[in-house]
């Protein structure tokens, strides 16, 4: 049923921690909402890819589960339900399926659920923490988000961000669980470490410049853990299909992520801007690459070049 992908299969691998540890902050509604997009997202995807005489790819399942863990906790399920169908259709198959997209289909349906329903999807949040049975105090803010708590002057702790003992979508909390997932990607050679990297550190310098000038209220490392900028550069940012190929391009694409999310954080009337930032990288990334300059090739060793010209070049090992 589906075709075999082992760089999309490392993905969901990277992800489980990441799942098992939401399940421990929101319990049930995980596997709810779960369920719902996952059942969806591939009976979408098996409907039109059938009619193209080709098999589901397992890149739905990364859809699926990156889709998921971005939602609110709270969310009704038909309103996830709504999205994923809008985002396998619409983000991926009406380009021609997979490797044709030119949007990420995680984000496409993350935005339009977003956009489409904001008053369900800013009252979707819970409190976080023994599998989703806390309730939130009187005189606190411990069912908002990190960010909205830090726009009204409470200033979460730092350790709870990086364990990821606080509220907010489904997966984007564990700073942990997000950089082992990061590790074990780059060492595999699954996703470009150039980026992760470019798209952190934009976001970071630029959340660094815009609070020590005044104009935002976010300190830079609470800033850079409390939302989901470090999600988004892991898993979204890395979209091998979305993302430029040449190494200088991949640079300047990490950078417009990261500094279009800090800007519509701070700035726009949105309690976030990953998603905004993810969309203008896809919308620019074809551009990017091509006016980007190749990267060079190395040039050979002289003693390298003269066993080739003469035909003397040992074979390598196991070859035949």
């Amino acid at each position: 049923m589906f075709q075999k992908q082992v760089i999309m299969r490392r993905v969901v691998y990277s992800l489980i921690p990441i799942y098992l540890f939401s399940i421990y902050l929101y319990g049930w509604r995980v596997l709810t909402v779960s369920a719902v997009v996952f059942g969806l997202g591939i009976l979408v995807e098996y409907i039109v890819e059938r009619k193209r005489n080709k098999k589901v790819s397992e890149a739905v399942l990364v859809t699926c589960a990156l889709y998921s863990l971005a939602l609110p906790p709270a969310i009704p399920l038909w309103v996830a339900a709504v999205g994923i169908v809008f985002a396998v259709f619409m983000g991926k198959e009406v380009f021609g399926g997979f490797g044709r997209n030119i949007f990420n289909p995680a984000i496409t349906g993350r935005l339009f659920v977003y956009i489409t329903f904001p008053t369900i999807m800013d009252r979707s949040w819970m409190v976080a923490g023994r599998f989703g049975t806390l309730e939130a105090g009187v005189d606190t803010l411990t069912a908002a988000t990190p960010l909205n708590a830090m726009r009204l002057g409470e200033m979460p702790e730092a350790l709870n961000l990086f364990l990821g003992l606080r509220g907010g979508s489904i997966g984007e909390g564990s700073i942990l669980l997000i950089a082992a997932a990061a590790v074990y990607l780059i060492v595999t050679k699954t996703a470009n470490w150039r980026l992760i990297t470019s798209t952190a550190v934009s976001g970071a310098l630029l959340s660094s410049i815009l609070y020590y000038t005044g104009a935002s209220p976010f300190p830079p490392l609470l800033g850079v853990m409390a939302g989901s900028l470090l999600f988004v550069s892991v898993f979204m940012s890395t979209d091998p299909v979305s993302a430029p190929n040449k190494p200088v391009a991949q640079w300047i694409y990490g950078s417009v992520i990261g500094t279009v999310s800090v800007l519509v954080r701070v700035f726009a009337g949105f309690p976030e801007g990953t998603s905004f930032g993810i969309m203008i990288g896809n919308t620019f990334a074809s551009l990017i690459d091509e006016y980007s300059p190749a990267a060079k090739k190395k040039k050979k060793a002289p003693a390298q070049q003269k066993k080739q010209q003469t035909g003397t070049t040992a074979p390598a090992k196991g070859a035949t």
